[in-house]
């Protein structure tokens, strides 16, 4: 079991290319443990959600992103702290995807992190990931958390220079491999 490989699909809700929160899941990816690959889903281009276009079929982005979601075995979620919540565009893609059968969040491992320039990090924004998540029967991991305050003082140069981030960027990584592996253990026993 712990030899087979582990897909995970992320989730950045800044679309700023050089925003501090994409920093951080590059950062992510680079300390995923072997055997652990990662592929991001783009949702800035998504329409805003509205019942009468999913009356008239979602949007082809939608599908493929809960294919993605369906075929792997954790997700991430990144979120920048806008306004003391969530940013706009993940919410929109979370209530696109919300409403696809099967519903792609439920029973899934989740790693949520964000970065921001105040000193909380993005607390507040993952408090309302981690609600939002009660709705959809995702399974946050619960510790380590990643709130990465003063976003603006741990990259350079487009990476990540602060070594305490990248640890618990890595212990992340590592708790959210371990919640997939025992997700796996407990579905194969039924």
């Amino acid at each position: 079991m712990s030899d087979s490989a582990i897909k995970l699909v992320a989730f950045c809700g800044s679309l700023r290319k050089a925003s501090f929160n994409r920093l951080a899941l590059n950062a992510f990816s680079e300390r995923l443990p072997s055997g652990v690959s990662l592929s991001t889903i783009e949702i800035g281009d998504w329409p805003l959600y509205d019942a009468d276009i999913q009356a008239k079929g979602f949007p082809p982005a939608v599908e493929v992103a809960q294919k993605a979601m369906i075929a792997a075995d954790g997700l991430v979620l990144v979120s920048p702290e806008y306004n003391y919540g969530i940013s706009g565009v993940l919410k929109n893609a979370i209530d696109w995807l919300s409403r696809t059968t099967p519903q792609p969040f439920a029973a899934k491992p989740v790693a949520l992190f964000g970065a921001s320039m105040g000193v909380l990090g993005t607390a507040r924004a993952q408090y309302q990931l981690r609600q939002t998540l009660v709705f959809l029967d995702g399974r946050p991991v619960n510790k380590p958390e990643v709130m990465i305050g003063q976003a603006q003082n741990k990259f350079a140069d487009g990476k990540l220079t602060d070594e305490a981030t990248g640890k618990i960027l890595a212990d992340l990584g590592a708790a959210l491999t371990l919640a997939v592996r025992q997700s796996k253990a407990a579905a194969s026993v039924k």
